[in-house]
């Protein structure tokens, strides 16, 4: 019964605020933890329907933190980050910005947090 519920809760942190933003790349950049954000907007159907492949992204690839913020609701994140379409896609690591992907592209972006996941290992020979 608990992997049950477990399943059900969601990998994907909703920020509220730029207080909450700043927290989070924060956390990420020192925990060399590379994040992907989802800037999305509730009017906007591509972008909602990304909500739920970008939650199995977030299943799938549990040493990336995943972040989802509504343009709307967090104007400031999106103005300093020049969002102007949703869905956008931010891929940061330490803290500073690496990849920018605008547009619902499943295949693509896959592609491309597969890559900053491979970046972010460190291989020890």
């Amino acid at each position: 019964m608990e992997s049950h519920e477990q399943q059900n809760r969601s990998r994907v942190v909703t920020v509220d605020s730029k207080q909450t933003w700043d927290l989070y790349v924060t956390q990420a950049a020192n925990q060399g933890c590379p994040l992907v954000a989802h800037f999305t907007a509730a009017w906007c159907m591509p972008s909602v329907a990304m909500n739920p492949f970008f939650e199995e992204m977030a299943s799938t690839y549990q040493d990336v933190l995943f972040l989802t913020v509504d343009v709307d609701d967090v104007k400031e994140v999106a103005a300093k980050y020049e969002v102007k379409a949703m869905p956008t896609f931010l891929l940061m690591k330490e803290g500073a910005l690496v990849d920018k992907l605008v547009g619902a592209n499943p295949d693509e972006i896959t592609k491309r947090i597969e890559g900053i996941v491979q970046s972010s290992r460190v291989y020890v020979a």
